[in-house]
Order: C-alpha cells, then sequence, then structure tokens
C-alpha cells in the first residue's frame, strides 16, 4: 500500500471512529507501528488531524491551523488550482476575492490577464494584485487581522454589499458530505456569504483536504456555486450534488 493510500486510509478510520490509538491503526493497514508514528506526525504537521500519546484523532471545529503552516500545506496542489481559476476569469472583468492562503496563490495566477477590477478583504490578495498597472484593486474597510492580513467586520460586509460583480472567488475551511460549506470565523463567513449574494458567478476554490474536514461555521451549501476547482475528485455524495444542482466541477491536472 503506498503512503497517499495509507494516509487516506488513516484519516478514513478517524472521521469514521473518531480516536485511533496506534495499535488500532497497526491492525487495520497491516504495517508497522514506526510507520504508523511517521504517518500520524506528517498528518499532524499538515494540519489533517491531531496528534495525541499513542494514537491520533480528528482536528478541532473550532480552530484553524496556523497561517503560516497553512500556507505550506498542499502548496502544489494550489498552485494547480489557482492556474485553473486563472484560466477561466476573462480580461477586463470584475471580481471578489476574499480571505485564503489558496487565493493568494489565485492572485499571482491573476497577475497573467488584462484589465481586471477587483475588490477584496484580504491585504495579501491586494498587496499582489496592486503591482500591475492595468488593475483597479479595491480594498475593503474594516478590522485587519494580524494574522493573516484579513479584513472583517460589520464595515467590510457593508462595503462588499455596495458592489455587484462578475466574479466571486471564495475558499473554504472543509466540505460537509451534505455539500455545506464549512469555516471557523463567524465575522470571515459573514463577508463570504455576502460576496456570494453579490456575484454572478461564484468560484470555490478547495483541495481535497477540505472534503469532510469539519469546522464550527456555517457559511452557506455547495449548491450556491456556480463552480467547484479541485485537485481530485470529490467524495460520491458531493459528486452526486454536483450533477444533481449542475454545479461545474473542474479537476486541475
Amino acid at each position: 500500500m503506498s503512503q497517499t493510500l495509507r494516509q487516506v486510509r488513516i484519516l478514513e478510520q478517524i472521521k469514521l471512529k473518531g480516536y485511533q490509538s496506534i495499535d488500532e491503526l497497526v491492525e487495520c493497514l497491516g504495517v508497522t507501528p514506526q510507520t504508523i508514528r511517521r504517518d500520524l506526525n506528517q498528518m499532524a504537521q499538515r494540519g489533517e488531524l491531531e496528534r495525541h500519546h499513542g494514537g491520533a484523532g480528528p482536528v478541532s471545529s473550532t480552530r484553524n491551523a496556523e497561517y503560516q503552516t497553512r500556507k505550506l500545506n498542499y502548496s502544489e496542489e494550489k498552485q494547480r488550482i489557482a492556474a485553473c481559476i486563472a484560466s477561466h476569469i476573462p480580461d477586463q472583468a470584475s471580481l471578489f476575492i476574499n480571505i485564503g492562503t489558496t487565493n493568494e496563490i489565485i492572485a499571482r495566477a491573476l497577475l497573467e490577464r488584462k484589465g481586471l477590477k477587483v475588490v477584496t478583504n484580504n491585504l495579501m490578495v491586494a498587496s499582489i494584485l496592486s503591482t500591475k498597472p492595468d488593475f483597479t484593486v479595491i480594498i475593503a474597510g474594516g478590522e485587519v487581522r494580524h494574522r493573516d492580513g484579513g479584513i472583517v467586520g460589520e464595515a467590510t460586509r457593508d462595503f462588499v454589499n455596495q458592489f455587484k460583480l462578475d466574479y466571486g472567488i471564495i475558499g473554504i475551511s472543509g466540505i460537509d458530505e451534505d455539500g455545506s460549506l464549512l469555516d471557523f470565523d463567524y465575522q470571515e463567513v459573514r463577508i463570504a456569504q455576502a460576496i456570494i449574494s453579490n456575484s454572478r458567478y461564484v468560484y470555490l476554490a478547495a483541495d481535497h483536504s477540505k472534503f469532510g474536514r469539519s469546522a464550527m461555521v456555517r457559511l452557506g451549501n455547495l449548491s450556491q456555486c456556480t463552480a467547484l476547482f479541485t485537485d481530485r475528485a470529490p467524495p460520491q455524495t458531493v459528486m452526486e450534488l454536483l450533477t444533481r444542482e449542475k454545479i461545474k466541477l473542474h479537476i486541475a491536472q
């Protein structure tokens, strides 16, 4: 069994049963305790699970991984997603971009476009896009979060509600089996909801680790999106929802 498949199986067991001891995972997967410990440590570093003495459990639904850790996780997959989304944004378009490490990479990919008009509550995204002289970049007002340069608050939501733009590019922390879009920060969610309401087309960027991941605040549902951009085929229940709601799926190669 490959390391990738083994780690997928570990996540499946933890999502199904909660805390799993090393001995239980050894019995389930037929590998050595040393192999399981190495897998658990790698997965914990990526924020996929929480390491405990003697085993591991699901990540907290109340606390996200640190910003710098999220920037490093799945960077290659995020690069592919970013390139795919950028290829679906025409020159001269108007768009929202919200908070998220994937969206920062998308901003870099969008530098290949011409004449974009962008409204964002992400200082990092604004800094990247403002280097392009033919872009118009508008920053939402509000409280700046020191940890990631995100701008949040009631003033931010009111600012977003002044616009009606062609595209809304949003990131997410988790996608439940029923298509619920989940995040950790209530204020951030309110702004993402406003972006969805004021976009003609909504593009959701989510790498494969977001499927089945828990977070405590419900943003909305996948059915509100025009298209999902990811790096692997989603779980069967999500695939069925995409088909039923006629949501386009783009798997970045």
